[in-house]
């Protein structure tokens, strides 16, 4: 382990490393980016644009520009050295699957899941060319063949490849020729030439590019494309579906195409001359399986996620699979050998579970944690976060420890009870319980048995004993039936209350059957939710019972009568368990919605939302002091929360909840819409935020400062002049604070610190009213070459939006004559400095390569020299030998 990147709460969704292989960019679930320094671990840059989640990411091939893909089918170009967005492409209707740069023009090309592959045109900002060649999803897209060729993946076992042709718009005679390239494969290049003065005529969008299927070639695998990709070199193609297989295909290069080309050539003439003289030359073509051939199919352990691959020079191919296990493994595919085969070179995992964790234990001194999943058994301690036993098990539904700690039991989906010693970490009994699944689990208060719960409509209550086997001399912990209550449905859950005298015991019809421990009779039958209840607990007072349901809800029931004290609305998905901390009447709930809540049973009041995982909550355990939770989910992490001393204040959370509200919903607004105009294909970058409607009240509270201190100093000179002497003038505290700056110095202070990605949301949010006061001072700071890229930005933008009522307005024409004047002489100005920074740095560097060759030539002179005279010495002694 190298590095780990701290992000967000969000999940992860994209990853794209920039071409120098010096920075991260990081898609999130919530639609954010950020572009991490992989030299300090930092974030450097986040961009907020898109409105779901990012699912692609491509850096240009100087890195300067960031290309992403969301699922709000928006494509948006970043410029990662000023920080901020370029421009908003639409014209996809469904989620954007991959984006892809073009070196040789400014082109982008886009595939989503409505079918369309999309050309962009980055000068003009438009579509061009949107290819309909797919029936299903195109899930995948690569560049072959130095860009001459695109290979899409969709929904089929069909990979579509397609040549790419640039066409020169006018003929330039002092162009190269070596630019004009035609279809990499002579067969295609015969029909292009044909086809082409019919087809520009009807298609003028064919003018940029033309793009032809070329034809197809087939994997092995049945369902949709899940990665396509290619190694650094562009030689090597690989694609995987939803399976544990990756095929890999290699690309020949135009050499050894022709070459393979020459040798069917050969082979027609040869067959040609033995079947008669003759007969004339038949035309050879190479198929397009000839140019794209399949290596080797890799086949791992899991499911696969994603890969990454790097050709070593001497030829050999380094393959690394995630895989939906949690599992990363790399792969060596030497591609010399006659037959390439897979060697698996190692492997990286933690100790986590392989699938869901479906039931969790806290041992009675609050230190050891028991997982249990469909695989294993495995324990943990609380305080070195490290799994200490890994035990096998079946697929596991419930469990708990055995007074004493020693012991663990394990309720499976085939109706055992598997009972393990922990110090050995072996299975000591498994018993046939019941004839389904074992849903719930209990100790009893006395601990001296449990009682389990079933599919198979029974409660069944069991003690401790020990036993003594005829081979062994001690004794050994068992299990022993002793009672069984038989009901109507499957049992989903029970609960003992803490005095032992009563049994809950919720059903599938949707209600909690309450019986007296001793006689089995029926008490209380608690009826009212409108789905089986999946999750109860009874407080320690016995005087509580609150039950979680799959209808959502959480109800809290008193034990004395049954009667229901109050219904709350708990989850947006199904209340998955429930459990009361230790000696209080406060509980937490664990849902499908990915959140742990906590609840008052007494007040009947939400206390705080637990976040932190990506997908639903399968269950939760409480440490028997409070203090600690732990918690299982569908993402395959196990989390454990701790309890602070700081003191929880319900009405911050509360702001705090609200305010996470408001930032959701202003993400969410639309634009207004107007009357007769129709959405562009282009649009703004950046999203509206809580942050940029906060850059925007800065600038304006900046400007009322500004206009208060000019009223106020104008006053000040009428003063003075009445007085015939200079009265003190008093400085503004926020100016003070900044160093006694002038009023105009701290708006431009303000501005600077408008996060760069932020700046064209914030002016858009700006009242008009503040822009005339915003112009004069542009027009002041740019007079005195103050940050003029930044305000040449800023104005450039208040001008395209406020264009009506800035030319409109009278009192604004000589504020916008003098910024013409002012704003055309400073970019001049700076446009001449970096003029001659640039000549300068590539004088340094023709410098730099003449030195290089210099000293690579005197090199070489010598290393001709030092063999000369070692053949010498070889020949001296050869001679004196003989």
């Amino acid at each position: 382990q190298v590095l780990i990147l701290k992000g967000l709460k969000q999940e992860v969704s994209c990853l794209c490393p920039s071409p120098d292989g010096l920075h991260l960019a990081v898609g999130y679930e919530d639609g954010s980016i950020r572009v991490f320094s992989l030299l300090s671990g930092e974030a450097n840059i986040t961009f907020n644009g898109h409105k779901a989640a990012v699912t692609a990411l491509q850096y240009d091939h100087l890195g300067g520009r960031l290309v992403s893909g969301s699922k709000d089918t928006d494509v948006i170009v970043w410029d990662v050295i000023n920080e901020s967005g370029l421009y908003r492409l639409r014209g996809h209707k469904d989620a954007v699957t991959q984006v892809l740069f073009l070196k040789e023009k400014n082109l982008l090309v886009t595939s989503g899941k409505d079918t369309l592959v999309k050309w962009w045109d980055l000068d003009t900002q438009h579509c061009f060319k949107t290819l309909v060649g797919h029936r299903t999803e195109v899930w995948g897209m690569a560049l072959i063949s130095e860009e001459k060729r695109l290979i899409t993946g969709s929904a089929d076992s069909e990979l579509r490849v397609w040549d790419i042709t640039y066409i020169q718009e006018v003929k330039d005679p002092d162009e190269p020729e070596s630019k004009k390239s035609k279809g990499s494969s002579p067969g295609a290049e015969e029909n292009t030439e044909e086809d082409e003065t019919l087809e520009l005529d009807e298609h003028p969008e064919e003018r940029l590019v033309k793009c032809s299927k070329v034809g197809s070639i087939m994997r092995e695998g049945r369902d949709r494309i899940v990665t396509l990709a290619t190694d650094r070199t562009g030689k090597i193609l690989a694609c995987h579906g939803t399976d544990a297989v990756l095929e890999v295909f290699s690309v020949l290069s135009e050499e050894e195409v022709q070459k393979k080309l020459e040798k069917k050539m050969k082979k027609a003439k040869k067959k040609a001359k033995q079947n008669s003289e003759e007969e004339p030359e038949r035309s050879v073509e190479l198929s397009l399986q000839d140019e794209i051939q399949r290596v080797a199919n890799v086949r791992a352990s899991s499911k696969i996620k994603s890969f990454d691959l790097i050709l070593s020079p001497k030829g050999e191919l380094k393959i690394v699979l995630l895989l939906q296990n949690n599992i990363i493994e790399l792969y060596n595919l030497n591609l010399s050998a006659q037959v390439p085969q897979a060697v698996r070179a190692s492997r990286i995992t933690i100790g986590g579970h392989r699938s869901d964790v479906r039931t969790l234990a806290f041992s009675s001194d609050n230190i050891a944690i028991l997982s249990a999943a469909a695989e294993s058994v495995k324990i943990w301690n609380r305080l070195t976060l490290q799994c200490i036993r890994t035990m096998d098990c079946e697929y596991a539904l419930c469990s708990l420890f055995v007074p004493g700690d020693r012991h663990v039991i394990v309720g499976t989906k085939t109706g055992k009870l598997q009972l393990y010693d922990l110090a050995s970490g072996s299975l000591m009994e498994t018993l046939n319980a019941h004839d389904g699944a074992v849903w719930s689990i209990a100790l009893s208060p006395d601990q001296r048995g449990f009682v389990t719960g079933g599919a198979d409509k029974c409660v069944k209550f069991w003690e401790f004993e020990l036993v003594k086997d005829e081979s062994s001399v001690q004794k050994r912990l068992s299990m022993k039936h002793v009672r069984i209550l038989q009901l109507d449905e499957d049992v989903l859950c029970v609960r003992y209350s803490p005095n032992q005298k009563l049994l809950a015991v919720s059903l599938l019809d949707c209600t909690v059957k309450i019986f007296y421990i001793d006689t089995l009779k029926f008490f209380l039958s608690l009826y009212g939710h409108k789905l089986p209840v999946l999750c109860m607990d009874i407080s320690y007072d016995g005087t509580l019972i609150a039950t979680g349901s799959a209808d959502r809800n959480v109800k809290i029931w008193g034990l004395d009568f049954g009667d229901c004290h109050r219904s709350l609305f708990a989850h947006d998905d199904s209340v998955m368990y429930l459990q009361f901390v230790a000696k209080s009447h406060l509980f937490f709930t664990a849902g499908k919605d990915s959140k742990i809540k906590q609840w008052d049973a007494d007040k009947f009041e939400h206390i705080q939302t637990l976040e932190g995982h990506h997908q639903e909550v399968w269950c939760l355990a409480l440490s028997p002091n409070g203090d600690y939770v732990v918690s299982a989910s569908h993402d395959k992490s196990l989390r454990l929360w701790e309890r602070t001393r700081e003191p929880l204040v319900l009405e911050e959370e509360r702001e705090m909840q609200r305010e996470a509200e408001y930032e959701e919903s202003v993400a969410k607004e639309e634009q207004p819409v107007v009357a007769g105009e129709t959405q562009g294909e282009i649009g703004l970058a950046g999203k509206k935020t809580i942050e940029t409607i906060k850059a925007a009240e800065r600038i304006m509270e900046a400007i009322e400062l500004y206009r208060e201190e000019m009223a106020k100093l104008m006053e000040h000179k009428a003063i003075c002049k009445a007085a015939g002497k200079e009265v003190p003038f008093p400085v503004n505290p926020i100016l003070r604070a900044y160093g006694n700056l002038t009023p105009s110095a701290y708006v431009l202070e303000v501005f600077k610190k408008v996060k760069s990605s932020e700046l064209e949301e914030s002016l858009l949010v700006l009242p008009f009213s503040y822009v005339p006061d915003l112009l004069r001072l542009f027009n002041e700071y740019i007079h005195l070459g103050l940050e003029v890229e930044l305000l040449c930005r800023a104005l450039l933008f208040l001008l395209k939006i406020h264009f009506g009522q800035i030319t409109g307005n009278h009192m604004l024409v000589t504020v916008i004559e003098n910024l013409k004047k002012t704003t055309i002489s400073r970019v001049s100005e700076a446009r001449d400095v970096l003029g001659f920074n640039m000549a300068g740095l590539q004088y340094l560097k023709r410098e730099i390569e003449a030195k290089d060759e210099v000293t690579f030539f005197a090199d070489a002179t010598d290393r001709f020299e030092e063999k000369k005279r070692k053949r010498k010495k070889k020949e001296k002694m050869v001679l004196a030998v003989l």
